[in-house]
């Protein structure tokens, strides 16, 4: 019996702890926040979107401007988003032109963010089976530049890129970045939360997330937004709305789970008298359930917890304190 205690005693002892550190998207088009109140090493910063103009020529779209500099300590990751459908009207010699002009376009932003270099480009792209040839093709062109720094090259993961491996195909990275979120029908009506709801994320990870090829980090939301239907059909996400407007009896009535109704027409948030609002928001205690999941599906020796995103607003409704704890269940 002694010696089954020490065994079990001994085995407990050497297990390693998992590497979890926190991290942020940083997802606005000027960059001007201080950081003084957050640990991080590193920050994942939104460079651009690409998407084609109307000679159909790929563009940047919205490219962030830094009005001050990132500080010493923190480390900066690019992040470029592809359009998907940019993809679908540009050929191999186009796509290694953009790759280039990626690159070219990346390292003046970093300049401009203070920093001499980067070690890691992230790629985030919603590609699917019809566009996953030329995204792929655009990503070996990018890695031939990042392999010859020393640099990463990483993409985003979507759920159910996950879970259709076989139509999805694995990107030619060196890491990826599960989204766990977004992950219901947001144009549904009813009471469900599209943003993060632990029984549908289940449908996605499991044994698929085990068996995937290439380490993974987690990607989980702090953001909210309001749903608006007409009819019980969507019309659209309506930003100017927070909770404190649809709880004024005066513009919006309570009708059960997280569904309002405007009492009123009300033009300057482009409702109308009886249109329904579906407020979607995570819960601390949703982010430690999801973490408490996906932890042991994950077989990486280390990860990069990333929350989208770093915003002043949703990090008052999510204190760093709290995240780090979420962040401290992956070890």
């Amino acid at each position: 019996m002694k010696r089954l205690c020490f065994l079990l005693l001994f085995l407990t002892a050497c297990k390693q702890e998992r590497k979890a550190n926190t991290s942020f998207y940083y997802w606005k088009t000027v960059y001007q926040i201080n950081l003084t109140a957050f640990h991080l090493s590193k920050l994942y910063v939104r460079i651009m979107d690409v998407d084609t103009d109307r000679a159909g020529q790929p563009v940047p779209v919205s490219p962030i401007i830094f009005k001050s500099p990132l500080p010493s300590s923190v480390k900066i990751v690019p992040v470029v988003f592809i359009v998907n459908d940019m993809l679908r009207s540009n050929d191999t010699t186009q796509l290694k032109t953009l790759a280039a002009h990626i690159i070219r376009f990346v390292d003046a932003k970093i300049k401009q963010a203070g920093k001499r270099d980067y070690q890691e480009l992230q790629v985030d792209c919603d590609w699917t089976a019809k566009t996953r040839d030329p995204y792929f093709f655009l990503l070996r062109q990018l890695s031939k530049t990042t392999s010859a720094r020393h640099q990463l090259l990483s993409a985003t993961l979507r759920l159910h890129q996950l879970k259709n491996q076989q139509s999805s195909g694995i990107p030619p990275v060196g890491r990826v970045m599960l989204m766990c979120y977004n992950m219901g029908n947001l144009r549904k009506y009813g009471s469900q939360n599209s943003i993060l709801e632990l029984s549908e994320l289940k449908k996605y990870l499991g044994p698929d997330l085990t068996a995937y090829p290439l380490p993974e980090d987690i990607g989980l939301p702090l953001f909210n937004w309001a749903v608006a239907f007409r009819n019980k059909a969507y019309i659209g996400l309506s930003k100017k709305l927070d909770i404190t407007l649809l709880n004024d009896k005066n513009q919006f009535r309570f009708i059960g789970g997280n569904l309002y109704r405007a009492v009123n027409d009300l033009p300057q948030y482009g409702l109308l008298h009886g249109d329904e609002i579906r407020w979607e928001s995570v819960a601390e205690n949703e982010l430690n359930q999801v973490a408490k999941y996906i932890s042991p599906f994950l077989k990486t020796d280390s990860l990069t917890v990333i929350y989208f995103h770093l915003d002043n607003d949703l990090i008052k409704a999510h204190p760093y304190a709290e995240l780090e704890k979420t962040t401290a269940l992956f070890r």
